[in-house]
């Protein structure tokens, strides 16, 4: 994905943040899609190996979508903290405005 459409997607994160309609973090992350209301993740392409092993075999298992690429500090950087490792999207309209971004940007 290109510069622009990482900049609309992490400006969708921060609204989705503000509303309330996101979880930061690994563990957050982690809890809502053990519950079923995780619709998209948002991994950052730096994150640690460790918290990538935490998170991932979960999304993978429960079917969530996750888009892979953007800078831990740039993720942060949306959400209001220094640097995060995954951000997860529990509103099911701001999922789908990401992924029309998303899949916009790869064709």
């Amino acid at each position: 994905m290109n510069d622009a459409s990482w900049k609309r997607v992490l400006g969708l994160v921060g609204l989705g943040v503000r509303g309330r309609l996101a979880v930061v973090g690994v563990d957050r992350v982690r809890e809502a899609a053990g519950k079923g209301t995780l619709r998209l993740a948002i991994v950052a392409g730096d994150a640690s190996s460790n918290s990538r092993d935490k998170v991932l075999p979960l999304l993978t298992a429960k079917k969530v979508r996750v888009v892979d690429g953007a800078a831990a500090v740039a993720l942060g950087g949306a959400t209001g903290r220094e640097t995060t490792a995954v951000v997860g999207i529990v509103d099911v309209q701001l999922a789908k405005g990401i992924r029309a971004i998303v899949d916009g940007a790869n064709a």
